[in-house]
């Protein structure tokens, strides 16, 4: 292009100092036929000039175009590099889905070589039993124009199945397909991975159901035992009364021994209930205004022949002043027993100690400890799970359901408290509970 239009200069020039030559020659010539050349050497000049400018537009516009040209090429390139290297496979194919292109994605997805896939039919890699179904979307293209996230099973050369998303769209001209593009991305690993997410997701439903029916069941048995393990007790109190009135000692030791093991019975059957009362946010708490010195002081005073039994020492630190609280007091006796009875339960030398302390920010603290057989340091991160219990020998001699620590942990949740220990084997262990001192109704779990 440029060869032409700089030979086209060429001749331009050539013809102008021809036309010089001959507009010298004419003037020297006389006559009327010398004016008339002079004219028309005129109009040559002004002709090539016309030309010489129209020459000039023409390359400009030659430019341009070599310039578009380059853009153009550059484009091209830059869109086979990207079909070519891009990390899904992508196939143009006609309108029947006979592969006309395809990039390395594709080439690899369905393992077979680029000159051997072109030409052959997209359908040939759909397994048979799926081929009917792909048929009849592929006939329904041209009028629906673009399927986006179309899930279909797709076989390599190699016989490997892999589930495949694919995009198809049109491609039309004067609203005639001319071919169509795809976009195959296999999602073989998604698909796994959602069907774990969807057992995993029936295993929760699974084990919450089941947890349910669980805590439905201990609620219902624990109730159902409680009722006539009170009327036993009932009954063998009164019983207890009439032979210490008549003296007779051989049916009173006895009675004592069915009231001492119903009463531990009943207990036990207490931790369970309201373990599962726990467990379903059914609990709730009855607050009211009372001195929690006084409250636990009451505790330790009845605590004091467990204490005696063992011959251990019992101490209360009692506070300056009274510390008013708001709280359900029940709840808070049952943390405390449950505190001061595991202390007494294992310390056979030395002594227990209990300790109300007033904290800044409306906060309050109960603080047991013992001199007893202590707690190992791999072990204390696990005491407040349910049913499980330190030293299983020692604690099956001793007896308990293992749910003591965690019934008081999770009492002391629904409170918003806080509990810790510190223990050292051998050298005793120390509970400490912070509480606030006023619990908001809103806080209560139903």
């Amino acid at each position: 292009m440029k060869v032409e239009s700089g030979l086209f200069d060429q001749q331009i020039q050539a013809v102008h100092q021809r036309a010089k030559i001959i507009d010298q020659a004419v003037k020297k010539m006389p006559g009327e036929h010398s004016q008339i050349l002079v004219d028309c050497l005129e109009e040559l000049h002004v002709s090539l000039e016309e030309l010489q400018v129209a020459q000039e537009e023409i390359r400009e516009q030659q430019n341009n175009i070599l310039e578009a040209q380059h853009i153009i090429e550059a484009e091209r390139q830059r869109y086979q590099e990207l079909f070519e290297f891009a990390p899904d496979g992508y196939l143009v194919t006609d309108q029947f889905g006979t592969v006309r292109e395809a990039n390395r994605a594709a080439v690899e997805l369905l393992k077979v070589s680029s000159k051997h896939l072109i030409g052959k039919p997209l359908l040939t890699f759909v397994p048979e039993e799926n081929r009917q179904a792909f048929r009849a979307i592929l006939n329904h293209l041209p009028v629906l124009r673009r399927i986006q996230e179309w899930e279909v099973q797709l076989r390599s050369r190699e016989q490997r199945f892999f589930e495949a998303a694919i995009t198809v769209e049109t491609v039309r001209n004067d609203g005639q397909t001319i071919g169509l593009r795809w976009l195959i991305r296999d999602i073989t690993e998604r698909k796994q991975a959602e069907e774990q997410l969807h057992q995993t997701k029936l295993q929760n439903v699974q084990l919450i159901e089941a947890d349910r029916l669980r805590q439905q069941f201990m609620a219902t048995v624990t109730h159902e035992l409680r009722t006539p393990m009170n009327a036993i007790l009932g009954f063998s109190d009164l019983l207890m009364r009439q032979f210490r009135a008549q003296g007779q000692v051989r049916e009173i030791t006895m009675l004592e021994r069915v009231l001492k093991n119903g009463q531990h019975l009943l207990m036990l059957i207490e931790d369970i209930l309201d373990f599962s009362k726990l467990q379903a946010n059914r609990l709730e708490l009855n607050l009211q205004a009372v001195d929690a010195s006084e409250l636990i002081s009451a505790i330790v005073e009845e605590l004091q022949p467990l204490a005696d039994q063992k011959h251990i020492q019992l101490q209360f630190c009692v506070p300056s002043a009274p510390i008013a609280i708001v709280n359900d007091p029940l709840r808070v006796r049952q943390i405390v027993i449950n505190l001061i009875s595991n202390a007494i339960k294992f310390t056979d030398v030395g002594r227990v100690f209990v300790e109300v302390l007033e904290l800044p920010e409306g906060r309050f603290a109960i603080v047991v400890g013992d001199t007893g057989i202590g707690i190992d340091t791999a072990d204390q991160s696990q005491i407040f799970r349910e049913f499980w219990q330190v030293n299983q020998t020692n604690t099956r001699s001793q007896g308990g359901t293992g749910l003591g620590l965690s019934i008081t942990k999770a009492l002391v949740e629904l409170m918003q408290g806080g509990i810790s220990v510190e223990s050292q084997l051998g050298a005793g262990t120390t509970f400490r509970v912070e509480l606030p001192c006023r619990i908001p109704v809103k806080n209560q779990l139903s």
